[in-house]
């Protein structure tokens, strides 16, 4: 053991638990940084510099509740032949938008 790609294993959830998620937001990136401390205004100056957002929030920050809506397309299987047999994984194809 030890030399595989970090799936499965020991604990849990971690930080990802069920918990309140509700609690004071702590950015992680740079780019949450500058969000949170209003020098990024709006989601056009994000897409404009083609920065890549890695987490939640500052979409949370931009959109207001409920105005984002998903569509889920189609979820099919694709397989990998490994030294032990197959691999199943999924891909899936996900409309986000504000329907405008």
């Amino acid at each position: 053991r030890g030399f595989g790609r970090g799936r499965g294993g020991r604990g849990g959830a971690g930080a990802r638990s069920g918990g309140d998620d509700r609690k004071e937001w702590v950015p992680c990136t740079k780019l949450g940084r500058l969000v949170k401390d209003n020098k990024i205004n709006s989601l056009e100056e994000i897409f404009l510099f083609s920065l890549p957002i890695k987490e939640y929030q500052i979409v949370d920050k931009f959109m207001p509740e409920g105005v984002l809506h998903d569509d889920v397309m189609t979820i099919f299987p694709v397989q990998k032949q490994s030294s032990a047999g197959q691999r199943t994984r999924f891909k899936s194809y996900v409309l986000v938008g504000d329907k405008n």
